[in-house]
């Protein structure tokens, strides 16, 4: 039986062993350590992280652990000390039954390098385990007649430990029959035999009992008994003898239950129960037991559980055969497992990652994985592929060990994941294979900038458009992921008229949708050049920009805007003359507008909505010419009211309306007589100024009258006389030409300040008007350069300023008349310079219209004062003898009609009905010469 042994008393051996094992560790290709058996847990095995050449804190921070491949895990790592410990309680009997060196093999992995160390750590066996016997007690038989020297067979003890711990001899207790002897065996199994040393006789000592002892060589020494007793036979005189002293055979390891191994066979050639030979097994382990069944009568071995090459690849059994007369014999059964292809190879992923970044380089550690079978050979070499089409490959490290790794760098924008298959197969026949899966999912860098659907983009709006509208919408597409793909847009800083982009458009910087801050105008401008921004929010953000163009559609928010004839400021109506000699188609006046909008908007068309005499005047559609419709009669009313109507062509049309009244006289008194009817006053006080100022105004128009008749008759009576000629001859020499103008053939004076009569119908007050001197084209006396000019110039001043008795007045000179061209007419009546320049605002409009009508008057009656020859309107006392109405611009000209293929343009003889009479005065070239 077994004799415990204190565990104290081995350790002693513990130091032996740290020194051993670490010199093995330090002469191998690997980290090698040795620890004795039924060690506690935590003890101490090696210092790892000195043998890995790292610090006992970067055990846990770069991530070194063990790989344990599914089996126990007897190792453990101490983060504090940077070792290696026991996790628990090692039996080297049971880790290695059989074998005399035990080593266990890890892997240490260290996690943010990828890197594979081995460690074998070697099992020390103490002498824990005596040598036992299966049997209880045997007995043995023995014939009386056997003869000296018979050997008989005991059994054997088992020891578990190796070495100098396992079985070393066997004793025998002193007798006087019987000897112990030890037969080696070619597997260095001790087998011990009993040898007869002398007769026997059954009928002295019918049984002997012996004690068989067992003892191993470690200190202290362990033994097993083991009691035996020989029972004295009658004679048999035959021993069973096998047909073979061994048997071997082979058979594969996938065998199924109940198949037949092999037949043992012995023979006895004794008569009876002394022939029959009964089948046992000897000396059987207990696995083997499980296993195999022997048929006690036939010899036949059967299998009776699984066979496994991985587990047992060996097994010796000791076969036992015995007569009814209790002789017996024995012989050895070796089985050899075949290695079947029956494990297929395992793939443990031992470390990996979950997501990579793309655009990583290649060569990027995805996953370290260990590949093994547990057949052997052929069967049990591995090979490990992926994929081809994968932008993936493994590369071998350590032992088994793979690492899958990129070759390529990754694109998430094309492939967001990958569902990797690796798959491992073997080279047996038929190969087994297995597969292993890994997802790896492709992270997301801001490699993408923001792209525009289109290069450029164009919108249009009609303007006047709410505040706050939305008017266009971008749209940039972000191939990245989360965050890179967030798209903000805004609008890159510009100017616009000096005003920046910002205050027209905005931009909602999460839809790209744009809104007008301001209503817009398209007489301001007619498009917008904008470019858009898009950013994404990756670090860093990438972007783009785009180019939109804003073209405002016009809309007709305009009235045409009449600019002749202008309205005065007072409220008062301008006056047209129309003589009562006129022709139908005679010219009295053009109304000029335009419109602001353009295209189809800015199409002007004229009409007469309200006559006070219907029929007596036609508006021409497209040139808003007034012309007579028929002769005048003297019947027509001198005032003729007229309600001219211009519109556009937009949707809705636009229009804008003028009173124009006409006075329908040949000479100014006649308009002078009528001109309280013209009058309408507002109210009862305004009409009673009114009157009072016609009135003054008559007045002196009368005294200015007579004033020069008076002055007409002095001088025609010193014409008759000599000697006052040649006083003119002598006197006048430096008075300058333009100070006398011929009226039908008489020569008068006149001073170089003009009197201005402006009159105004429908108004409330009229008004004289004494403007400045116009120096332009007329020559001035010395005695007037050296004064100051006054608004009104008193006419018996002037003529106290005049001696009759040094000048003598000149025949008159007719070269500075007008010619029939030159005569100025209403706007558009001549072919005038095109550089000309209108009266620029309303107070000179006025007054060259009241101009025209009094001229008009005083040239129809004969009694004009005013002087400059037809056509000439009284307007050279103003303007100079050059002025004509042809030097003021038409607004009419280069403007587009619709339905006209001709621009307004002034012809002279449209308002007499008859060509231009001949002269210089309707050529350009004479023209220019005019200019002033």
């Amino acid at each position: 039986m077994e004799n415990p042994t204190p565990r104290q008393d081995r350790s002693g051996l513990l130091p032996l062993c740290f020194f051993l094992g670490m010199l093995w560790g330090l002469g191998a290709g690997q980290i090698r350590y040795s620890v004795p058996e039924e060690t506690s847990k935590g003890f101490f095995v090696g210092n790892i992280s000195k043998d890995l050449g790292l610090e006992a804190r970067e055990l846990v921070e770069r991530g070194v652990r063990i790989v344990s491949r599914g089996k126990t895990q007897l190792f453990a790592l101490n983060p504090r000390g940077g070792s290696l410990v026991t996790a628990g309680r090692i039996d080297r009997e049971e880790l290695c039954e059989t074998v005399s060196s035990c080593f266990l093999s890890m892997e240490i992995l260290v996690e943010d390098t990828l890197k594979i160390y081995g460690v074998e750590v070697e099992i020390i066996d103490i002498n824990d385990n005596a040598p036992s016997f299966r049997e209880e007690e045997v007995e043995i038989k023995v014939s009386e007649h056997a003869t000296p020297g018979s050997r008989f067979p005991l059994p054997s003890a088992r020891d578990l430990d190796v070495g100098p711990n396992s079985l070393q001899s066997y004793q025998l207790s002193p007798n006087s029959y019987f000897s112990l002897h030890v037969r080696g065996g070619a597997d260095g199994v001790r087998n011990p035999e009993l040898v007869l040393e002398g007769g026997l006789d059954r009928e002295k000592e019918a049984a002997h009992h012996l004690l068989l002892t067992a003892l191993d060589g470690g200190d202290p020494t362990r033994k097993g008994t083991i009691p035996i007793r020989v029972v004295v036979l009658d004679v048999n005189d035959h021993i069973p003898k096998f047909t073979q002293s061994v048997y071997q055979v082979s058979v594969p390891e996938n065998l199924s239950s109940g198949t037949r191994v092999l037949v043992v066979n012995a023979t006895d050639p004794d008569e009876g129960t002394n022939g029959e030979v009964m089948y046992s097994f000897r000396n059987m382990e207990s696995k083997a037991s499980q296993i195999f069944q022997l048929n006690s009568k036939t010899g036949e071995v059967l299998v009776q559980g699984p066979l496994d090459f991985e587990k047992y690849r060996f097994y010796e059994m000791e076969i036992q055969g015995q007569d009814g007369g209790g002789l017996l014999t024995t012989a050895k059964m070796l089985i050899t497992v075949l290695d079947v292809n029956d494990n297929a190879p395992e793939i443990t992923i031992t470390s990996s990652i979950n997501s990579l970044l793309e655009n990583s380089p290649p060569g990027s550690v995805i996953a370290l994985l260990n590949v093994q079978d547990q057949d052997s050979g052929e069967n049990g070499q591995v090979s490990c592929f992926i994929p081809n089409n994968l932008p993936f490959k493994l590369e071998k490290t350590y032992g088994n060990y793979y690492k899958l790794i990129t070759n390529r760098e990754l694109d998430r924008e094309q492939i967001q994941s990958y569902n990797i298959t690796l798959e491992a197969k073997d080279q047996g026949s038929p190969p087994l294979s297995t597969e292993a899966h890994l997802l790896l999912n492709v992270a997301d860098d801001n490699d993408n900038a923001p792209v525009f659907s289109q290069y450029s983009y164009s919108a249009y709006i009609p303007e006047n458009n709410p505040r706050g509208a939305s008017i266009f919408s971008v749209t940039a597409v972000d191939l990245d992921n989360k965050e890179n793909a967030q798209v903000t847009y805004s609008l890159l800083e510009d100017t616009i008229q000096g005003v920046p982009i910002s205050s027209y458009v905005s931009i909602n910087s999460d839809t790209g949708i744009l809104y007008s801050i301001q209503s817009f105008d398209y007489e301001q401008f007619q498009n917008l050049q904008l470019r858009v921004a898009a950013y994404d929010s990756g670090d860093p953000p990438l972007g783009s920009n785009v180019s939109l163009s804003l073209f405002v559609l016009d809309q007709n928010d305009n009235i045409p805007e009449i600019l002749y004839p202008s309205t005065p400021t007072d409220g008062s109506t301008g006056v047209e003359l129309a003589p009562r000699s006129a022709e139908p188609g005679y010219l009295v006046t053009k109304v000029v507008a335009v419109d602001r909008d353009s295209g189809q908007n800015a199409w002007l068309s004229y009409c007469l909505l309200k006559a006070s005499e219907p029929g007596l005047f036609t508006v021409g559609l497209h040139t808003g010419e007034v012309r007579t419709a028929r002769t005048l009669l003297d019947k027509d009313a001198l005032k003729q009211s007229l309600v001219v109507s211009v519109q556009d062509h937009g949707q809705p049309p636009l229009s804008a309306t003028i009173t124009l009244t006409v006075a329908v006289a040949d000479s100014i008194p006649e308009v002078l007589a009528d001109l309280e009817n013209l009058a309408s006053p507002a109210n009862p006080d305004e009409s009673g100024l009114t009157l009072y100022l016609v009135v003054a105004i008559t007045a002196v128009s009368c005294i200015f009258l007579i004033f020069v008749i008076a002055l007409l008759a002095l001088r025609v009576r010193r014409w008759h006389s000599s000697r006052f000629l040649q006083a003119a001859g002598s006197g006048l020499a430096g008075v300058p030409p333009s100070n006398f103008m011929g009226v039908d053939g008489v020569q008068a004076f006149l001073q170089a300040y003009s009197h201005e009569v402006s009159f105004t119908a429908d108004s409330r007050k009229s008004h004289l008007i004494f403007p400045q001197p116009n120096y332009a084209d007329t020559l001035i006396s010395q005695e007037s350069c050296g004064k100051s000019e006054p608004l009104l110039v008193d006419s018996d001043t002037t003529l106290a300023k005049y001696d009759p008795t040094n000048n003598q007045q000149a025949p008159p000179n007719t070269d500075w008349r007008f010619s029939q061209a030159q005569r100025p007419g209403t706007s558009g009546s001549q072919n005038g310079d095109e550089t000309g320049t209108w009266p620029n605002n309303q107070f000179d409009t006025e007054m060259l219209q009241a101009m025209i009508l009094a001229s008009a008057s005083e040239a129809a009656d004969g009694s004009s004062t005013l002087g400059g020859g037809a056509g000439t309107m009284g307007l050279s006392a103003r303007y100079g003898p050059q002025f004509t109405l042809q030097h003021v611009p038409d607004y009419r000209q280069n403007v587009y009609i619709p339905g006209s293929n001709a621009t307004l343009t002034n012809a002279a003889g449209k308002r007499d009905g008859k060509a231009p009479a001949g002269g210089n005065g309707n050529k350009k070239k004479s023209g220019k010469k005019e200019k002033k």
